[in-house]
């Protein structure tokens, strides 16, 4: 394909879709919330190298966002993205609205209950119900071979990868690993809302959980000792945070560990400011 096209209509989208599929063209499709950073590049850059179709979304979802969080004030640039996106080789650009995605009855939901119970799932009720559903239309909508989603949110891949697979979806479910600053901030698009103070301090964020790592390769197995080394490190270096959740959990369950005997995930999210931030950490363990 030349140029990109952009669509914003969900059944010329499908339509598209399943002309790819019939003619056995791999498509890749990178779904977004738009406002992209170097994070958004990575998947498309390396999504590119591995289709023939580059399809990229931009939806602001608002099924995913609770009452009080940012959904009016997400931040958007579509011109940006959009530049973006043909410098990255998109293909179709895919930006639908509301009233198309969800129709003013719309009434079914897809729900992946026991992977929803904790971190995210117990902090933003509804949340993951939200995701699941557009993904699961993004899916059936652009017919993708297979789709890239970021580490930053294991969560969410966790409960997308679920869906998929006892869903039958015939989607391959591809995670790629967080891209940060220099400095080690997960790269976010909500970064955008830190003061620079409370930009000149959020790696540590990172910092705790590279911390708890090294407690664990020392011998330290026990989650309580290792939660509240972490947050005493955060009370220190980031006494204006307010941790919203720290957890040692199952990093295919998503279950809250409480001795670590295998490998493990480390997962925190913070408020800090206006900005409410997560970060993760997958720690092999040998014992």
């Amino acid at each position: 394909m030349n140029d990109m096209q952009q669509i914003q209509n969900p059944a010329e989208m499908q339509e598209l879709g399943l002309v790819w599929r019939r003619e056995g063209l791999t498509v890749g499709l990178v779904p977004t919330m738009g406002y992209w950073h170097e994070g958004h590049l990575s998947l498309m850059n390396w999504a590119r190298e591995r289709c023939d179709v580059l399809v990229t979304s931009i939806f602001v979802n608002p099924t995913q966002f609770g009452p009080g969080e940012d959904l009016e004030n997400y931040p958007s640039d579509l011109a940006r993205d959009s530049a973006l996106a043909r410098e990255c080789g998109v293909d179709v650009l895919f930006t639908p609205v509301k009233d198309e995605m969800y129709l003013p009855e719309h009434g079914t939901w897809v729900n992946v209950p026991e992977l929803t119970r904790n971190l995210c799932g117990r902090s933003r009720p509804g949340h993951f119900q939200g995701v699941a559903t557009v993904v699961c239309k993004l899916f059936n909508l652009v017919q993708p071979t297979f789709a890239a989603f970021g580490e930053k949110d294991w969560q969410q891949l966790a409960v997308i990868r679920k869906m998929t697979r006892e869903l039958d979806i015939p989607v391959r479910v591809e995670g790629r690993p967080i891209v940060r600053e220099a400095d080690g901030l997960a790269m976010s698009s909500r970064n955008v809302y830190l003061t620079p103070e409370e930009r000149a301090v959020a790696p540590h964020i990172q910092k705790g959980l590279c911390l708890l790592e090294d407690l664990i390769r020392s011998g330290e197995g026990d989650a309580t000792v290792l939660r509240k080394a972490v947050q005493a490190y955060y009370d220190k270096h980031l006494p204006t945070g307010r941790v919203d959740y720290l957890e040692l959990v199952d990093p295919v369950r998503i279950e809250t560990v409480e001795q670590v005997r295998s490998n493990v995930l480390a997962a925190v999210a913070m408020r800090l400011g206006k900005a409410r931030l997560i970060d993760n950490k997958y720690i092999t363990v040998e014992r």
